[in-house]
């Protein structure tokens, strides 16, 4: 029998491990490398039908997206023609609002695909504008489109309602607490300042009663967060004025200014169609204020509680719930007669709903979000098929531009004094007094307000009404694209650039509206 020695064995094994051993890696080496190529030649031919594909028949990419949508805006159509018939054919009130609302859509991805080089990108609001005014005034298409009074007046008191929601959820109590007198001083000085300097050269221009002036004034004197919020969150981006939190404070003033700009020309709105004394209206006024803050207070303490926390689609049920009590209180106060009441209640109840929110608060606002980006079409087309060229005076134009010329102008130079005492260097002054004059959405909303008050109550106030209105689509034309272009020009020019990670700015729960 044939015994091997241990020392033997234990050579052998040793041999043939030091053997195997290579054989091992390099097989391992081997499947590596082919895995390898394997993997890439998976991504070869992963990639290789797309590059196929864009060449094919059935097209890809933008093409597929633009007849895509071209689909479902058609479709769209249909299925209002399924329900309503005749109402979506030319001359219907639908087939209007289609038109105006398909017209605006277009305008607004125009202005988004012209990009000049070196040259701030212009508001998409802006060619939605342009849009609404091409329908009004091109003769084959005014001819055929028609928008009743009663369903323009909803939708843009709807959209105001989301601008309002937009406006009390973007408040933040950090911020404010944080910036203190400077906010409040930038939100309510340079707007109440503009207000009375617009009735004071309306009166003497235009032949403005006074309390059509003040009127006036409200509706030009709020900025637009939807020019301003973009434009300073893109610097702050970059860097740009974050060390004296410039971005932060424009951005947080931005709803405020709304607010107070809304306010006064409810309380104006109310005084010019009434028949009673001043101190009659004053006093009804402030009954609307009262009225609002407290079923505000009430609702926004509600909608704090429910839904509980512990129930599913917790945002979508709470932005229909602040959505639908919104637009039930500002259309409902029109109805009973309260007419400043609903704003006050809409900003109060997302106010006072949002600060228990937290951070969920941000998943609500994407969601209110996407409302606004449907009515925000609608809001600016319809205001630019509001102005008709041929019923224009021959000097109206003229004398409009004038009138917000000088009233900007004093706005921007009392900005620039009530910066001065709030540590700013004379660069940043002149960049925060010229960023606080872009305006668009308050003015869409507030500019037609008078007109459709005045064709129902009050036929003899009209001319006054087309006047505001005039003004308001000049306001939004002139201011909207200069103060882009300012805000996105001389920012990087006179800000002091710092490092933003380095930089511990919040601005928590922010949107546009």
């Amino acid at each position: 029998m044939y015994i091997t020695d241990p020392k033997n064995e234990h050579l052998e094994d040793k041999n043939i491990q030091s053997s195997t051993t290579p054989q091992i890696l390099k097989a391992s080496d081997t499947n590596e490398h082919e895995e390898t190529k394997e993997t890439v030649l998976a991504k070869t031919e992963e990639t290789k039908p797309q590059m196929e594909k864009k060449g094919s028949c059935p097209p890809q990419g933008t093409l597929n997206k633009a007849i895509t949508n071209g689909a479902i805006l058609f479709m769209i159509w249909c299925v209002t023609w399924s329900f309503s018939g005749p109402e979506v054919l030319p001359d219907g009130s639908l087939f209007g609002l289609l038109i105006i609302f398909y017209g605006a859509v277009i305008g607004g991805k125009l202005l988004e695909i012209i990009r000049i080089p070196s040259v701030p990108q212009l508001p998409p609001l802006l060619g939605m504008l342009l849009a609404g005014f091409t329908v009004r005034n091109v003769p084959f298409l005014s001819d055929h489109v028609y928008i009743s009074n009663t369903m323009s007046s909803t939708l843009r008191n709807t959209a105001l309602t989301i601008i309002l929601v937009q406006a009390g959820l973007g408040l933040d109590p950090q911020a404010l607490k944080h910036l203190k007198g400077v906010c409040l001083r930038l939100s309510m000085g340079p707007c109440l300042i503009e207000a009375c300097s617009t009735a004071v050269v309306s009166h003497l221009l235009m032949n403005f009663p006074w309390q059509w002036g003040f009127l006036l004034g409200f509706v030009v004197g709020a900025v637009s967060p939807a020019v301003v919020v973009p434009s300073m969150l893109h610097l702050q981006e970059k860097g740009y004025g974050v060390e004296k939190g410039i971005p932060t404070l424009l951005i947080a003033a931005s709803s405020l200014d709304d607010i107070v700009a809304i306010t006064g020309f409810n309380t104006c709105l109310s005084i010019v169609f009434s028949s009673g004394g001043v101190l009659s209206n004053l006093l009804s006024a402030f009954r609307d204020v009262l009225v609002g803050v407290l079923v505000g207070i009430v609702l926004g303490m509600f909608t704090r509680y429910f839904p509980s926390r512990d129930q599913g689609k917790l945002a979508v049920k709470r932005a229909f719930l602040i959505l639908s009590m919104c637009v039930s209180a500002v259309l409902g106060s029109h109805r009973i007669g309260l007419h400043a009441a609903g704003g006050l209640c809409t900003l109060v109840l997302s106010f006072v709903a949002g600060t228990s929110w937290s951070k969920e608060k941000i998943r609500v606002q994407k969601i209110i979000g996407t409302a606004w980006n449907i009515f925000q079409p609608l809001l600016f087309g319809l205001v630019g098929a509001e102005v008709s060229v041929t019923s224009l005076k021959s000097n109206a134009i003229g004398i409009c531009v004038a009138t917000l010329s000088l009233a900007l102008l004093v706005r921007i130079s009392f900005t620039f004094v009530l910066m001065s005492f709030a540590g700013f260097n004379f660069k940043e002054k002149i960049f925060i007094a010229l960023s606080w004059m872009p305006k668009a959405t308050v003015q869409a909303v507030l500019g037609p307000l008078a007109l459709e008050r005045a064709k129902i109550s009050a036929p003899h106030l009209e001319p006054y009404s087309k006047d505001v209105m005039t003004i308001a689509f000049l306001a939004i034309l002139i201011t909207a694209p200069n103060g882009a272009l300012i805000i996105g020009i001389l920012g990087p020019k006179v800000l002091t650039r710092h490092d933003p990670n380095k930089m511990k700015v919040e601005l928590a729960g922010l949107e546009l509206h």
